[in-house]
């Protein structure tokens, strides 16, 4: 049996971070609802501490979501910690995840802190919110830019006091995945015996300011790492996180691959996708993998013959089987005759090869014209040729 990959997501706290992404309370609550449809493990609800407002959300998602892990967010601070707890208390498995910078750039500029006070922020914090909720996490932020000795002092700093999962961030997008990938293994190999005995899960929390989020998360898993942290759509601070349904749906259609499996229920994929991207009004690109209008989209002759003929030609997912709503044929200059004809019987038409190479001829004419060419525009020039020649 394959082993289980944990999909942690943190649309609405790290997502909720997109510039113009801000949601509240009761669009929250939608969203949570959806990904508890959509059987991720964990929802990381919110930041506490950050406002009344987002308090009340992540209280109120602790309180109605059932299924999932319902963490809340803190800095290795008391009062953070206790906000948060305050919060997700309510849920059947609540989760505290405290964080604090270990970069060299971040504890001298940002915090003004020494490698030996940090360690002793993470060591009385960790055990503190240890001493209110069973699951803890713990991120050293900026991991990927931090002095790989120190991070693992860190890391078994927080492990020793308490935490159960320890999540690797690569904060600012500035890691390449073989890199990233070799300090996860970095991070099992040195700390292997106390991570087995503690049964701790390594976690990893990619950004895309390289564009490489999904591949360093993915190059993590391979590494070992257990719980991937993502968004839907993507979306997040700056160029955004890694995206849910990337991640989801690498690991479902490369098993041969990789040999995991996720709990998430791929059908809900697409509708999960529409309900944040109305919410959040952030418009997912056309191109984008998976839930893009584009995804399953095919206008070029060559692809829409192969298409008819067997769909397996030219697509390596089944659209249905992450809830894809669109049509699988775009008509444009670029397509042939063969998707023209099978739109035209699919709407009780039977046209002779040569009324359809004349059909074919006009709809590339207008593709010139115009970007989008509709079934209705079809079904128009059908129509027309039928009267001419009626």
């Amino acid at each position: 049996m394959a082993e289980k990959v944990l999909i942690f997501d943190t649309t609405l706290r790290d997502g909720e971070q997109s510039p113009g992404a801000s949601l509240n309370k009761q669009e929250k609550l939608i969203i949570a609802r959806q990904l508890a449809k959509l059987n991720v493990d964990i929802i990381e609800a919110g930041f506490p501490v950050s406002s009344n407002d987002d308090f009340e959300a992540v209280k109120q998602i602790a309180m109605q979501i059932k299924g999932p892990v319902i963490c809340g967010l803190a800095r290795t601070i008391k009062k953070d910690i206790d906000r948060t707890w305050e919060a997700v208390k309510y849920s059947d498995k609540p989760r505290i995840h405290v964080f604090v910078a270990t970069s060299k750039i971040h504890m001298d500029k940002k915090l003004k802190k020494t490698e030996q006070e940090i360690i002793e922020m993470i060591k009385e914090m960790i055990a503190y919110a240890k001493s209110l909720c069973p699951d803890i996490e713990f991120s050293p932020e900026d991991a990927s830019r931090t002095d790989a000795g120190f991070m693992i002092k860190a890391i078994e700093t927080a492990i020793k006091s308490g935490a159960t999962t320890i999540n690797i961030p690569d904060t600012v997008g500035y890691a390449e995945p073989e890199e990233f990938g070799k300090r996860i293994k970095l991070v099992l190999e040195k700390l292997k015996d106390l991570i087995i005995k503690k049964n701790v899960v390594i976690s990893v929390h990619c950004h895309n300011d390289l564009g490489n989020a999904v591949a360093n998360s993915l190059a993590a898993v391979r590494a070992g790492a257990r719980q991937v942290e993502c968004t839907i759509n993507g979306i997040g601070e700056r160029a955004g996180n890694c995206a849910l349904e990337e991640v989801v749906m690498n690991l479902e259609t490369r098993k041969d691959y990789f040999n995991l499996e996720t709990n998430i229920n791929i059908k809900e994929i697409f509708k999960t996708s529409k309900i944040v991207s109305e919410l959040t009004n952030l418009e997912v690109q056309r191109n984008k993998a998976i839930v893009g209008r584009n995804a399953f989209a095919h206008e070029a002759g060559i692809h829409q013959h192969g298409m008819i003929k067997d769909k397996s030609t030219y697509e390596i997912m089944v659209p249905e089987d992450v809830g894809w709503l669109g049509e699988s044929f775009v008509i444009g200059k670029h397509s042939g005759k063969n998707a023209i004809e099978k739109i035209l019987k699919e709407n009780g038409y039977d046209f002779e090869e040569a009324k359809i190479r004349e059909i074919t001829k006009k709809l590339k004419e207008l593709a010139d014209i115009k970007k989008d060419i509709l079934k209705k525009d079809i079904l128009e020039i059908a129509n027309n040729l039928n009267k001419k020649t009626g």
